[in-house]
């Protein structure tokens, strides 16, 4: 399996969890082509956010409304909850501060849906201890030297981060390769990534 045919199944599992009609937010949207799928399918108000000049006309040219933005800066252009859901998929791991931007999206989004990359995978574990190099995989498809990944980590690592920032995970998908039942069972060992529907933990009124 491909990183792409990967990419397109963990964007599969995106698109079931949006619901109809909502007001989406597509953080790093690329050439537009899937915020453009959830218009079409899902009926989605969609806005989506990249910093690559040919990628936007990319977006433009499909009907996809797009702003030119980084994702290492504050989502200033945005007020509290006023996206339904905020998609982040496969980029958390290439910005400077995660735990900034994943603060930011549970500001802007009343929910969130996260795409992680894992690097606790069972082939990234054994190529590194066998091998003694940094691994390239289906989803990690780089060398170390050439890689946009800057903070690889694990779901366990995910995880934990979110409940140290008080974000709820609401539900989690992991996405297996080749033996998704297995990546059900043991996702931080066996899934080579996962999807994650967040929520900002609130506060209960008199606690």
């Amino acid at each position: 399996m491909t990183n792409e045919q990967i990419r397109r199944r963990d964007l599969a599992v995106i698109e079931e969890m949006i619901p109809p009609h909502a007001r989406v937010l597509d953080l790093g949207c690329g050439d537009g082509h899937f915020l453009r799928t959830l218009m079409e399918n899902k009926g989605v108000r969609g806005l989506g956010v990249e910093i690559e000049q040919p990628l936007i006309s990319s977006c433009i040219a499909n009907g996809v409304f797009v702003i030119q933005g980084n994702l290492n800066d504050p989502l200033s252009f945005a007020d509290d909850d006023s996206f339904d859901v905020v998609v982040l998929s496969h980029t958390l791991q290439q910005v400077k501060h995660p735990d900034e931007l994943l603060r930011e999206i549970v500001r802007v989004g009343k929910r969130a849906v996260v795409s992680v990359i894992n690097f606790g995978y069972l082939p990234c574990r054994t190529k590194l201890m066998f091998t003694g190099r940094m691994p390239e995989t289906e989803a990690i498809p780089y060398h170390w030297y050439d890689t946009p990944n800057i903070h690889l980590s694990t779901l366990n690592d995910f995880q934990n981060l979110c409940s140290k920032l008080g974000i709820t995970i609401v539900r989690k998908i992991p996405v297996g390769s080749r033996h998704s039942r297995w990546a059900q069972l043991a996702p931080n060992l066996l899934a080579p990534s996962c999807v994650y529907e967040l929520e900002k933990r609130h506060k209960k009124i008199g606690g």
